[in-house]
C-alpha cells in the first residue's frame, strides 16, 4: 500500500492556541512511516508547515503520490497534543483541497481521540484513530476490515462505530528516527531556548511518553497518558543521528522529563544542548548539577499555583512548599542558563503575592511567567469535573467557557480569539 502522512500548514489566526507557532518535527508521522515501511508499505511524509507549502501545494504533492491511504494530523506534532488548536479548519481545508485523491482518509490527533463523532463529521474523513496513532496506522494498512482494527471510529450505514478505547502504544521499542537532511537544515528553531541565538539546526526527540501524575488541568486522559520510558540505546541512536546531521539543540517533548541518570551521563559526552519540561520538586540538587553538565540549557518547570491549597486543588501531589520550590529553581539556575517557572491563573492566588514571587525569582535569574488562564480541554480532568464525559459539543462548550471567563489571554494571542463555530465555518466545518 502507498500511504501519505500529512502535517498541514498551520494557521493560528484568531485561535486560542498558545503553543509555539514555529514548525517542529512530525514525530507521530515519522513513527508511523517507520512501522509502515517495516511492513513493506511505501510512504510519503508531507510536512507542509516545515516546508512552507500552501494547502493547495500539499494536496497536489499528495495527489501526485497516488496513495491508497492518507493520514492527516489534527495537531502540530505530538509536542502539542495536550494544547492543540481546538479548531479543525486547517486539516479540513487540506482534505477539501485533496478532493478524494488520497484514498482512504484517516485523521490522527487529540480531537478524534476524545470526540470521535464530531471529528469525523467536521473533517468529512473516512476514519479517526483514537489515542497514540503509529501502531494503529500500521494496522490500518494491513486490513480492509475496519471493524477488526482497535481504537478506530468511522461511520457505517450512517451510524457511528467505535472499535475500542484510545490506544496506548508500547512505545519503548519504537525505532530511532532518521530525518531528511533538508528538514534538519530548515529546522532553525530551538524550541523554548532563550539563553542564546541558534548556532545550528534544532530538533525534537522523545525519551519518554506520558506522565505518572494526573494534574487536573492536563489534557492527556485519552492519549499519551501512561508513563513509559523509551529504550536508552534507541534514544541515543536517534540523538547521534541528529548530531551527525548538524543539530546543535534538542528539545525533549516528554510530558515530564524525569531524572534519568544513565541518559544524562550519556549526554555529558555528546556535543549538544537540550531543553526539557519537568517538575522541579522531583529533582535533587546533585541531579540538577548533572542535568546542567549534560547540556541542559532550558528548563520549563510547572509550578502552577503559589499556594499549597492551590496546588492541591490542581491535584499536583506536590510535597514541597512554595519556598522549597523557589529554592530548587534558583539552584537549577546555577548550572542551567534558562529556568522558567510556569504559573496558571488561579482564583485563590493573591496578585500581590504572585508579583512579589515573580520579582524575587527574576532577581535570582529565574523567569516566572505572568499567570495564564487555563483552557478546559475535553481530555482534562478539569473539563470532566465541570461537565462530565465529553459529548458532541465538548469543544464548543470548553471554548465558549474559556472566552467567557477571560478578557486577556496568553502573550502570543495577538488577535481576539473567535468562537469555535466561526473558526471552523471558514473551511466548511459544521
Amino acid at each position: 500500500m502507498r500511504v501519505a502522512l500529512v502535517n498541514p500548514p498551520w494557521d493560528y489566526r484568531n485561535s486560542i492556541y498558545f503553543g509555539c507557532r514555529s514548525p517542529h518535527l512530525p514525530l507521530e508521522l515519522a513513527y508511523s512511516a517507520v512501522l509502515l515501511e517495516a511492513a513493506g508499505h511505501a510512504t510519503l511524509i508531507v510536512d507542509a508547515h516545515l516546508d512552507a507549502l500552501s494547502i493547495a501545494q500539499a494536496a497536489e504533492t499528495v495527489a501526485a503520490f497516488a496513495p491508497s491511504m492518507t493520514v492527516v494530523a489534527t495537531a502540530p506534532t505530538y509536542l502539542f497534543w495536550r494544547c492543540a488548536p481546538p479548531e479543525l479548519r486547517i486539516p479540513r481545508g487540506f482534505l477539501d483541497a485533496l478532493a478524494g485523491r488520497g484514498g482512504r482518509t484517516v485523521a490522527v490527533g487529540p480531537h478524534g481521540s476524545t470526540t470521535p463523532g464530531p471529528t469525523l463529521d467536521k473533517l468529512a474523513c473516512d476514519v479517526v484513530v483514537r489515542g497514540e496513532c503509529e501502531e494503529i496506522v500500521a494496522r490500518l494498512a494491513e486490513s480492509d476490515d475496519l471493524n477488526a482494527v482497535p481504537a478506530l471510529a468511522f461511520r457505517q450505514d450512517g451510524a457511528l462505530v467505535v472499535t475500542g478505547p484510545p490506544h496506548a502504544s508500547r512505545f519503548t521499542d519504537l525505532p530511532a528516527l532518521r530525518w531528511p537532511e533538508r528538514w534538519i537544515a530548515r529546522h532553525s528553531h530551538h524550541h523554548h531556548r532563550f539563553d542564546a541565538a541558534p548556532d545550528g539546526p534544532g530538533a525534537e526527540v522523545e525519551a519518554s511518553r506520558g506522565c505518572p501524575y494526573h494534574c487536573s488541568f492536563c489534557a492527556k486522559i485519552d492519549f499519551r497518558d501512561a508513563y513509559r520510558r523509551r529504550d536508552l540505546g534507541i534514544v541515543l541512536d536517534e540523538i547521534d543521528g541528529l548530531i551527525a546531521q548538524g543539530a546543535t539543540y534538542l528539545y525533549f517533548i516528554d510530558e515530564i522529563f524525569l531524572p534519568q541518570k544513565p541518559l544524562l551521563e550519556a549526554l555529558v559526552t555528546r556535543d549538544v544542548r537540550f531543553g526539557v519540561q519537568t517538575r522541579i520538586d522531583l529533582w535533587r540538587p546533585e541531579m540538577l548539577d548533572l542535568l546542567g553538565a549534560a547540556g541542559c540549557v532550558s528548563i520549563e518547570a510547572g509550578i502552577e499555583s503559589l499556594t499549597e491549597a492551590g496546588r492541591a486543588a490542581l491535584d499536583k501531589k506536590c510535597r514541597a512548599s512554595t519556598d522549597d520550590l523557589a529554592e530548587r529553581l534558583v539552584y537549577a539556575r546555577r548550572s542551567v542558563p534558562f529556568v522558567q517557572a510556569n504559573l496558571i491563573a488561579m482564583a485563590g492566588d493573591d496578585p500581590a503575592l504572585v508579583a512579589e514571587w515573580r520579582d524575587r525569582l527574576r532577581r535570582e535569574g529565574v523567569w516566572a511567567n505572568d499567570p495564564v488562564p487555563l483552557y478546559p480541554y475535553p481530555s482534562s480532568p478539569d473539563y470532566r469535573r465541570l461537565w462530565g464525559e465529553p459529548d458532541d459539543q465538548a469543544w464548543e462548550r470548553a471554548h465558549a467557557h474559556y472566552l467567557g471567563q477571560f478578557e486577556r489571554f496568553s502573550d502570543i494571542q495577538e488577535e481576539r480569539p473567535l468562537p469555535l463555530r466561526e473558526l471552523e465555518a471558514a473551511c466548511g466545518c459544521r
